[in-house]
């Protein structure tokens, strides 16, 4: 039987074994979405095409990796670059006060993409909403942390804007793996996630946090002494964990799945598994993260630069001693600075064990990145573009800028770009929840997988949230402004943001049953969706 690039081969007899982990549905059966197997070029099978009989049907975990994938894949995006910058400043400056934060945006990103979830397997039309700059900020971390991980690794004789330019040339190594199928790509994502666990995992045996308070920090959410940097960081953890594209990437993601859906218990059945997987996989995401900011909240909280500049004159990395400037200023940190001060504490292997662990996560980053961005430009612009293509379409927004910065500037100012842009993804992220939220609750198009009051209620309670943050981050950083002249543009800007997102919000409230506040073609919500109940039970 034929297996390659967009090859389909005929479902197998009813109760047999699955031939291949590749095997796809025929085009006429209903689980086979208009350009979704031609786009995405592999489909994995779950059950076959009898009504009757299921494969991976005798045990659960069979199934349940049948559906183990996608989670993990989008995992990833809790563990990029950017992620482990705003962990090990939380840590560096709060200590284990705030890594109930951390377990909480973690729930809330799950609940985000639990929507994710259901908004892929019910209805048969992509749904994206165009979020190139989310797409484009979060590749340009991936690029400065695998940047910052070669720097480290040749102990400073690769440069950083040479690091840069390396990351032109190893993505396209991953585009290779595109042609052994799915299972094999998601293995070796796999792989990069286990790497990145054993190492932040190494570093965390290395420092011996105390674990009572560890898991006081983790289940107490309180803050005792934090001030406006504490209050800084923890909102800056929940930009850095909830990314806007990383919904967008899970809701096409369980599309690779073969759901017959319109049969009501599957989809079901599937909604369950992906839950579950995704659950597993946010939960390994969070242990990695708790590693790196526990690591740094143990032994470098409130450290003095002093106390780190005379660690490293007597360390085995003597050469990144002048990075610390011998004062008494509490040191802050960064990626770089972080794998510097674990080599100046607990030597070279410390700190180039810290340097793969960040490899890997700029690594997988990007190619979950460059899957969103093909998923977003087909699905919104209805624009095919090659993986290839699209990720010289990305990469060279991201390349440019970071590349200007690293040959004419220090590291400080390349690490600095992280933390801006972790403010980025929280000021994007209402673009891509509120719509999720819209579409999940649009009875004509999810039928019996609406969301419920509950569900209904959480959502909006994060909504409110992310726009609470926004609004702290904007009154934050006004006073900022050195000049007049900034805040002209910066109105026009703001004026803009807040009447998209008043838009969105109007058609949110609609969509939840607000009927009083459709004018126009809003009578007719949403792609000609109408607002009356639908008729039986099933997506459309």
């Amino acid at each position: 039987m034929k297996r390659g690039r967009g090859a389909v081969s005929p479902p197998p007899p009813a109760g047999s074994e699955p031939q291949s982990r590749g095997e796809k549905w025929p085009q006429d059966h209903p689980s086979t979405e208009q350009g979704v197997t031609r786009e995405l070029h592999w489909e994995v099978l779950v059950w076959d095409g009898s009504s009757q009989s299921r494969d991976f049907s005798r045990t659960l975990f069979r199934k349940l990796w049948a559906f183990t994938g996608p989670g993990f894949l989008m995992s990833i995006a809790y563990l990029d670059p950017g992620n482990v910058e705003s962990d090990l400043q939380c840590g560096a400056v709060a200590g284990f006060k705030l890594l109930w934060v951390l377990l909480w945006a973690t729930v809330l990103g799950l609940l985000c993409q639990r929507l994710a979830i259901r908004l892929g397997v019910v209805p048969r039309v992509l749904l994206w909403l165009m979020i190139e700059i989310a797409i484009i900020g979060s590749d340009m971390q991936e690029v400065i942390g695998t940047a910052i991980a070669f720097s480290l690794l040749s102990a400073g004789r690769i440069p950083l804007w040479g690091g840069v330019l390396i990351t032109i040339v190893d993505t396209l190594f991953f585009l290779f793996l595109d042609k052994y199928g799915l299972r094999k790509l998601e293995a070796f994502f796999g792989l990069l996630i286990t790497i990145m666990a054993l190492t932040f995992g190494y570093e965390y045996v290395m420092v011996k946090p105390a674990q009572s308070e560890v898991l006081k920090g983790i289940f107490l959410p309180y803050c005792p002494g934090c001030g406006r940097e504490e209050l800084l960081q923890a909102v800056g953890i929940v930009g850095a964990i909830i990314m806007p594209h990383n919904i967008f990437l899970h809701s096409s993601l369980v599309k690779t799945r073969a759901i017959d859906r319109s049969k009501k218990e599957e989809v079901q059945e599937a909604n369950m598994y992906f839950l579950t997987e995704s659950c597993l996989a946010l939960f390994v995401s969070f242990l990695i993260n708790l590693f790196v900011m526990a690591v740094f909240g143990e032994a470098f909280y409130h450290q003095r630069n002093e106390d780190v500049h005379d660690k490293c004159v007597n360390s085995s990395v003597s050469q990144y001693a002048s990075i610390f400037p011998p004062n008494n200023q509490t040191v802050s940190v960064d990626i770089y600075q972080g794998g510097v001060i674990l080599g100046c504490y607990f030597g070279a292997v410390a700190l180039y064990i810290w340097a793969v662990g960040i490899l890997a996560a700029g690594q997988s980053s990007t190619m979950t990145g460059t899957y969103a961005g093909q998923f977003v430009m087909e699905g919104f612009l209805q624009l095919r573009w090659s993986r290839f293509a699209r990720v010289l379409f990305t990469r060279s927004f991201a390349i440019l800028p970071t590349v200007f910065i690293a040959a004419f500037k220090d590291v400080s100012h390349l690490t600095g770009m992280n933390d801006l842009l972790n403010v980025l993804q929280s000021i994007l992220l209402p673009f891509a929840v509120l719509p999720v939220l819209t579409f999940t609750s649009l009875r004509p198009l999810m039928n019996d997988f609406t969301n419920g009051l509950l569900g209904k209620v959480l959502m909006t309670l994060i909504t409110g949230l992310v726009c609470a943050i926004n609004i702290y981050f904007v009154v934050d950083f006004l006073p900022t402004l050195q000049s007049l002249g900034y805040y002209i543009p910066l109105g026009l800007v703001l004026a803009a943001y807040v009447a998209f997102i008043a838009y969105l919000i109007w058609t949110c409230c609609i969509a939840h049953g607000a009927r009083f506040l459709a004018r126009g073609h809003h009578s007719k919500f949403s792609f000609g969706l109408s607002l009356e109940a639908p008729g039986p039970a099933g997506p459309r």
